[in-house]
């Protein structure tokens, strides 16, 4: 099995191109993205065909588990089905399990320089989320890790929740993330970010991801965490997110759909004996 490994600012994926044979993705998912022990990835990114898009993406996280869809991994996937010839647009739609999503490769002599995603609208309704209860869902104090939280969850194709904090600690977030991911009023668990706002155009973000644990970039979580300040006055409508590894740089349009844009990075290829 031939395989690339890509990232998107130290957020890394495994790809396969899925050749329909049966396989069980999950099991695989759990030997390979194992670090120090096997390859080591947050995630695996597999290429199919698709009837609704020009290219479609699955995303099995590294517990096993099925991701609707992933932020930094669709910017790996799109500069890897161009690359590799698959695609021949430089702006392509790509089927996922949180419908079409649409990359667009930004190109300097000739070469990927980033790639922008339209990211689409986010969803604020605690059943969509989904997330329990009827009010509002920013704002709500929650009991997680022996402390009490004000978290604001949101649906970013894939359910967020965001703290705003002045502490991003490994500690505190290797605590309190794993509490919120798997807390009672998210029946689908959540990704947690923990957000410092620097000012008005920066923030600073540490993300726990669903079923991936500590990660050094999330692109959702990257959208939620801007579609959260913005909302609450704190930050503009175009902000710099600062991140372990990088930055990236999201913009809510005035329609209120969310552009995504930052790098991705191949990393090597190889082939699974």
């Amino acid at each position: 099995m031939e395989f690339t490994k890509m990232h998107g600012l130290g957020n890394d994926f495994i790809i396969f191109e899925d050749n329909n044979e049966p396989k069980d993705w999950s099991s695989i998912a759990l030997r390979l993205c194992e670090r120090r022990l096997s390859v080591g990835a947050d995630g695996i990114l597999l290429v199919l065909p698709s009837d609704k898009a020009d290219i479609r993406m699955r995303v099995i996280n590294a517990d096993g588990s099925e991701a609707e869809m992933c932020g930094n991994g669709i910017r790996c996937f799109a500069k890897y089905v161009y690359e590799n010839g698959i695609v021949s647009k430089t702006d392509m739609t790509v089927e996922t399990l949180a419908g079409i999503i649409r990359p667009k490769l930004n190109m300097e002599n000739g070469k990927i320089s980033d790639v922008s995603v339209d990211m689409g609208l986010p969803v604020f309704e605690r059943a969509l989320i989904p997330m329990t209860g009827k009010e509002s869902a920013f704002n709500v104090q929650i009991k997680a890790g022996g402390k009490k939280v004000i978290v604001n969850s949101l649906l970013m194709n894939v359910p967020h929740t965001v703290v705003i904090t002045d502490c991003l600690e490994d500690k505190d977030i290797g605590t309190l993330g794993p509490a919120i991911e798997k807390h009672e009023i998210y029946p689908q668990k959540t990704n947690v970010n923990f957000v410092r706002v620097l000012d008005k155009e920066n923030i600073r973000v540490r993300t726990w991801e669903r079923g991936a644990g500590f990660t050094l970039a999330c692109g959702t979580g990257a959208c939620a965490s801007v579609v959260t300040t913005h909302k609450k006055d704190l930050t503009g409508h175009k902000v710099t997110v600062h991140l372990p590894a990088g930055k990236m740089v999201i913009e809510i349009m005035k329609d209120g759909r969310v552009i995504m844009t930052g790098p991705a990075k191949r990393v090597y290829k190889a082939v699974l004996t």
